[in-house]
């Protein structure tokens, strides 16, 4: 069944985008490393909480524009119209606006579950925090810090049971499909059906010259070379403010849920259109979901020399950051370069279950901080002392230490190109998790320090009456 789908709406400022990073456990680098994922509705998966979920941040509205309509024009309405449950979070400290009471009877419309957050918490009695907000007569509010995780899981474990379950679709169960699970993501009209079609060899998928053919996830079980494949065909993912049709709303839905339910992700890109923020936004989900990517440049055969060398600078200037993916330049619709996807995804499919034993890992480990020591944290070397495999498709590596959560992202890099070239873990994330060693000393108490010198002075008199007595004692025996 699918996820439920949960809406952040507010005012600008109350804390939208710190709640879905706490959310979804995301870092504040991917937030903004790529571009398109805040300009406009933000997707992510969400880890905190009793059970599974999509969470969808918004822009902040200021209700200063006369009507409701304006007001929730576009993106929110859009994620309003596609949420299961709406977040609506105030700001505790300002206390309520009439732009707070403007957005509670638009949310009122769509007739979701509400749950009303005030926001910035800490500090305040709860009570008289949310005591104002029941005015806007959407049932007893809840007093959070999403900076501080103040009753954040809470929320969710709340607003979750409101959420009346999903029918599901079809009767084709994703799971008892053998082999590898493939999707296939991309913008409209980038040439995903044609791809799998020429894939699998027959037209299974319908595909025309026209964006958002494909309306919904289709599922494609074939074989090929004695290989089992399931090619999962997404819907074209669109700018949201070219998205007008409600069906093709859920596209960036369908295409989260597909990669969360492949082993491998398959990005198509319009090589004629260059490398869009569209296409950056979709590599960074398909990075947040953890799986394998393999990136597939269509359209090559139409472009000109000239074309093609501006594309693969574009290409290596802009995806430094997922230099570990790998890249076929290819024409879905003459079948060039087609052919060797499969042994890529193979590859890359191979190296997401490859279990590498906690033998091998820790020497690994050992000649990268030999070749490399960990930087001094306050004086202190941080130490690495041993690793092990913590789970697969991604590959997850679990380093123990002393001060290893202090530990830069730069060397957590340098660790994760160490791992990834010793093992050969091609075309799939490596997450490096950190885990302090407790210290055995912890709990003890130290001798201050002045203590420590007058113990030290105290032994220096104490030589140094010795040595005068041995002298005394040297001359009465020469007299």
């Amino acid at each position: 069944m699918s996820k439920p789908i949960i809406a952040l709406v507010g005012r600008p400022n109350v804390g939208k985008s710190t709640l879905f990073n706490r959310l979804t456990r995301s870092r504040d680098a991917i937030v903004a490393d790529y571009p398109g994922l805040t300009r406009d509705r933000q997707y992510g998966t969400g880890r905190l909480g009793s059970q599974p979920y999509i969470v969808v941040d918004t822009g902040g509205l200021s209700g200063e524009t006369e009507g409701v309509d304006p007001l929730m024009a576009g993106q929110v309405r859009a994620a309003l119209d596609e949420a299961d449950a709406v977040l609506f979070l105030v700001d505790g400290r300002q206390g309520i606006l009439p732009a707070d009471e403007q957005i509670a009877n638009y949310v009122r419309l769509f007739d979701k579950p509400v749950l009303v957050l005030v926001n910035k918490a800490e500090g305040f009695d709860h009570e008289i925090a949310k005591a104002e907000f029941f005015k806007l007569g959407m049932g007893d509010p809840m007093a959070i810090s999403s900076a501080h995780g103040d009753n954040v899981e809470q929320a969710i474990n709340s607003i979750l049971p409101k959420i009346p379950p999903k029918e599901q679709i079809d009767d084709f169960d994703l799971d008892e499909q053998p082999g590898v699970r493939v999707a296939v993501i991309g913008r409209p009209n980038v040439g995903k059906s044609t791809l799998i079609n020429r894939m699998i060899g027959e037209e299974r998928v319908v595909a025309f010259d026209m964006p958002g053919t494909t309306r919904d996830s289709i599922f494609v079980p074939f074989e090929r070379d004695g290989e089992s494949y399931t090619l999962i065909d997404t819907a074209g993912v669109r700018r949201r403010k070219n998205i007008k049709e409600k069906i093709e709303k859920f596209s960036i839905v369908k295409a989260i849920e597909a990669m969360e339910q492949s082993h491998v992700v398959v990005l198509v890109i319009d090589g004629s259109e260059g490398l869009t923020d569209q296409d950056l936004t979709l590599i960074g989900l398909a990075i947040e979901s953890g799986r394998g990517l393999v990136l597939a440049v269509n359209k090559w055969d139409n472009l000109t020399a000239y074309q093609r060398e501006k594309v693969k600078a574009e290409l290596v200037r802009r995806l430094q950051f997922v230099e570990y993916a790998k890249q076929h330049l290819i024409s879905a619709l003459h079948g060039s370069g087609v052919g060797d996807l499969f042994k890529t995804i193979q590859q890359v499919h191979t190296a997401a279950f490859k279990r590498i034993s906690t033998s091998d890992l820790n020497r690994v480990l050992e000649q990268a901080v030999l070749e490399h020591q960990p930087p001094l944290i306050a004086g202190r070397r941080v130490k690495l002392r041993y690793a092990h495999l913590g789970g697969l498709n991604p590959p997850r590596v679990i380093v123990h230490g002393n001060q290893v959560d202090k530990l830069s992202e730069g060397y957590t890099r340098y660790l994760t190109n160490v791992f990834r070239k010793a093992f050969k873990w091609t075309g799939t994330p490596v997450m490096i998790e950190y885990k302090t060693t407790e210290n055995p000393f912890e709990g003890r108490k130290a001798k201050p320090k002045f203590e420590n010198r007058m113990d030290e002075r105290a032994k220096a008199d104490a030589l140094m009456r010795k040595r005068k007595k041995k002298k005394k004692t040297q001359k009465k025996r020469i007299q």
